[in-house]
């Protein structure tokens, strides 16, 4: 089923189906009473990724099964993989080289691979020939329909592969296992159309299509009414949002009805990609209580002459011009960025310029890469003469910079108060408490698991490159 303007929605009936398949094979394990049936789902990549696995588990437990982490008590383990990183990639073939392990030792156990690596042929192929023991590849597209697979994998007692090249598609109403009541992430759109020279997404997520408002606001009233304090919005592009869509709505308009949800509640997004960032989602970031004066904005580079060879559409200066406009109008954003070092062709003093640009900026934090060529992009195909170990010199220079930059804005919070969410366990005696500022500053503080959840005021006290260390009232230090 297609709703008009391109987005194809699977209609209700395919997943109702998709909800027999769950009941079917839940039928297939009563009467084994000696125990549960047991999945693992193991996650690598972007929150997009994270989305996708809550998905699955909540299909998985459709079906009837636990969930354990231990590989060796699983009846199924699903390994939902990245494609975007070649170091992502290697990790993931040396996971599931691993489990030929658990396979001896059971099996009947069922090993899938899905996510954006099994979407990719050449990674079928290679799955198909050396791996033998994963039963199960299929890749973002046919996620939906991941119980009708499993159940043919059950009954014909044979592999099943399912990557198909397809347009993309949007299922509502499958179950979802959120792992925290904390936060959640919520997807408004799917795929990608921008066909970053380097980037592998657009092949493997298919083409852009967008939710239905309604749909999304349905879901963000329910977990607000749940007691979900953080949302996260997902989309390879959020800015692209509505294109494909009837109605005039975009992405502001979307930010905007979702701020009018009353309740005690902070909304994120990402990723914004800056062709499609301008004023209209500035001021409407700026006016809305609920949204959260953080701004992922992916510059890359910081050459215009690389910007164009990336496919990027913008150039340096009408990057600068937009992060200029939005600290205008949101004077306390927090900035941070994605930037790939080493794109092929590119020279020392365009890495350089790169620097400077961060140096200008001056963002609160950076996620970095040395370029990965990923086969089947057009970067893949450029000449790359520069040698692996200059591309680290010019990287070092880059975290270098990063890093005093993140100290020296990290410092500046030590004597204030600010307002921060208790997320979880940190992990640290010490400092046993994780929290995040509304700008997504990581706070470490000291206190009790009762806090998680809540909206507490505390005194920065501390700070270093990564973190900043707060004080509760009433917690002594």
């Amino acid at each position: 089923m297609k709703d008009s303007g391109g987005n194809r929605r699977i209609c209700p009936e395919a997943v109702e189906r998709q909800l027999d398949f769950c009941g079917k094979i839940k039928g297939l394990w009563e009467g084994r009473a000696e125990r549960a049936a047991l999945a693992c789902v193991q996650t690598y990549g972007c929150q997009q990724n994270v989305a996708d696995s809550q998905r699955i588990m909540g299909m998985l437990r459709e079906m009837g099964y636990g969930f354990t982490q231990d590989p060796y008590m699983c009846d199924v383990i699903v390994v939902n993989t990245c494609a975007i990183r070649e170091n992502a990639e290697k990790k993931v073939y040396g996971i599931v080289g691993q489990l030929v392990h658990v396979k001896e030792k059971r099996p009947d156990v069922v090993i899938c691979l899905c996510g954006c690596m099994a979407q990719q042929e050449v990674v079928a192929q290679k799955i198909r020939a050396s791996y033998r023991h994963v039963d199960l590849v299929f890749g973002p597209q046919a996620l939906w329909k991941f119980p009708e697979l499993l159940y043919e994998v059950y009954t014909k007692r044979g592999r099943v592969f399912s990557i198909e090249q397809e347009n993309g598609s949007i299922a509502e109403g499958l179950p979802v296992v959120r792992e925290s009541g904390v936060k959640a992430w919520v997807s408004v759109m799917y795929g990608c159309n921008n066909f970053c020279s380097y980037c592998i997404v657009p092949y493997v997520r298919g083409r852009e299509r967008s939710r239905q408002p309604g749909d999304i606001l349905r879901e963000v009233r329910e977990l607000v009414a749940d007691g979900v304090r953080e949302i996260t919005l997902l989309g390879q592009n959020v800015n692209s949002y509505g294109k494909d869509l009837d109605e005039s709505v975009d992405f502001a308009d979307l930010l905007e009805e979702i701020d009018g949800i009353s309740g005690d509640y902070l909304v994120r997004f990402m990723t914004s990609h800056p062709k499609d960032a301008g004023k209209k989602l500035f001021d409407t970031m700026a006016r809305c209580g609920h949204v959260a004066k953080q701004l992922h904005l992916p510059v890359q580079s910081g050459n215009s002459r690389v910007l164009k060879a990336m496919n990027r559409g913008y150039t340096r200066e009408q990057y600068l011009e937009k992060v200029r406009y939005a600290r205008e109008v949101m004077p306390d954003l927090v900035l941070t960025s994605d930037i790939i070092i080493g794109f092929p062709g590119e020279t020392e003093a365009e890495a350089m310029e790169t620097v400077e640009l961060v140096k200008e900026v001056r963002y609160d934090a950076l996620f970095t890469f040395i370029y990965s060529p990923r086969p089947g992009t057009p970067a893949a195909a450029l000449p790359d003469p520069v040698t692996r170990a200059e591309k680290q010199i010019w990287f070092d220079k880059l975290l270098m910079e990063q890093n005093r930059i993140s100290g020296e804005l990290h410092r500046e919070y030590v004597g204030k108060t600010v307002r921060v969410l208790v997320d979880g366990s940190s992990g640290d005696e010490l400092w046993p408490l994780s929290s995040r500022t509304q700008g997504g500053r990581l706070v470490h503080l000291r206190g009790g698991l009762s806090l998680v959840g809540q909206y507490v005021d505390v005194r920065i006290v501390d700070s270093n490159t990564w973190a900043l260390y707060g004080e509760i009232d009433g917690v002594s230090l």
